[in-house]
């Protein structure tokens, strides 16, 4: 045990304080909703992926439903909701995928509008990748034009994880809709290093099969040259990791994550190494097989980066009073959005 996993281990435990319940669509894991639940709130999740949710049931207070959403779905704690929350499948706008936006199936945006019209929470939050501000600009554009129509002020950023003590360079969209006041969290200065998340198993050579063959160690040698790499692409442990991906943890592929051991070798990452970089705390367990751990893992938020965003969603629930459906058809004047990030 490093210091760093000592205090995200204490620091993420669910305490619930609060009355407000928090609906999580598309939870996943459980990433997100154990930030707000770390932050004292009550969560309720729904995700598809069968054990993303066990992970979800066996490690949070809140209860997930293994659930594929559909627009028009009923939610049954729908007088409950206070806030929604969740990560609409990224796959349609990653750069690593075939950015197909809105015509990709598995866009689940309309799914979260929808959810938001029906049950009008106080506030709301999605996260995305922040490629989604760039070439798929547009349809962010539009999402949040709609999410304007039911009277809430909808503001968004780029956010870096590793400003927030996760150990990974992480660009992450965060869009929040209000109806008060939203600060997002103060960046820090201080980054966590990969040594000051993993640094105490970091340099074992177990397990022998996440050693790399040299078969392995030439084919990333030959990738290196091709793509004019400098350095290594090796977790150094005096600086952050680069981003957790599925692809990078599952895949023995030239990206992977690894890192160099004292002899020379090279070793892959095991899932509990990545969940730390994540911001995973060790006692939370991951259910199914390898590849579905190392899954959810990198497609989930770092639960470090969700207590800090919760952190400040609670302030703003707490600031409005206000009956939602008492406003929903108030004007809000175009002066609101014009300092929008």
């Amino acid at each position: 045990m490093t210091e760093y996993s000592a205090y995200i281990d204490e620091i993420l435990r669910p305490k619930i304080t609060e009355k407000a319940v928090v609906l999580d669509l598309f939870a996943g894991c459980g990433g997100l909703s154990l930030g707000f639940e770390a932050a004292g709130f009550r969560t309720i999740g729904y995700e598809m992926v069968e054990p993303a949710v066990d992970t979800y049931n066996n490690n949070l207070s809140g209860k997930c439903h293994n659930k594929f959403l559909t627009v028009g779905f009923d939610y049954p704690e729908s007088n409950d909701i206070d806030i929604v929350i969740g990560g609409p499948p990224c796959q349609p706008f990653s750069r690593f995928g075939n950015q197909k936006g809105m015509e990709d199936a598995r866009d689940g945006f309309p799914i979260f509008i929808d959810a938001v019209k029906r049950l009008q929470p106080k506030v709301f939050l999605f996260e995305n990748v922040a490629n989604i501000i760039g070439r798929h600009k547009w349809y962010l554009d539009l999402i949040v034009k709609e999410l304007r129509k039911l009277g809430y002020i909808v503001e968004f950023k780029v956010v870096n994880a590793v400003d927030y003590g996760v150990p990974q360079n992480r660009e992450r969209l965060i869009c929040v809709g209000h109806r008060a006041s939203f600060e997002y969290p103060i960046p820090s200065r201080k980054k966590t290093t990969v040594k000051e998340a993993i640094g105490d198993t970091m340099l074992s050579p177990n397990p022998e099969d996440k050693i790399l063959t040299p078969r392995q160690d030439e084919y990333i040698a030959a990738y290196e040259l091709k793509s004019h790499c400098i350095n290594p692409r090796d977790l150094y442990p005096d600086k952050p990791a680069r981003t957790i991906t599925c692809r990078n943890l599952a895949g023995a592929t030239s990206d992977m994550q690894r890192v160099k051991l004292a002899d020379g070798r090279r070793r892959r990452l095991t899932d509990r190494e990545a969940a730390r970089l994540q911001s995973f705390p060790d006692w939370f367990v991951f259910s199914g097989n390898e590849t579905r751990r190392f899954y959810q893992i990198g497609n989930a938020v770092p639960p470090l980066l969700a207590y800090k965003i919760a952190l400040q969603v609670k302030k703003t629930y707490h600031m409005d009073s206000r009956n939602p459906k008492d406003i929903i058809n108030n004007y809000i004047p175009e002066s609101l959005f014009e300092n929008e990030n």
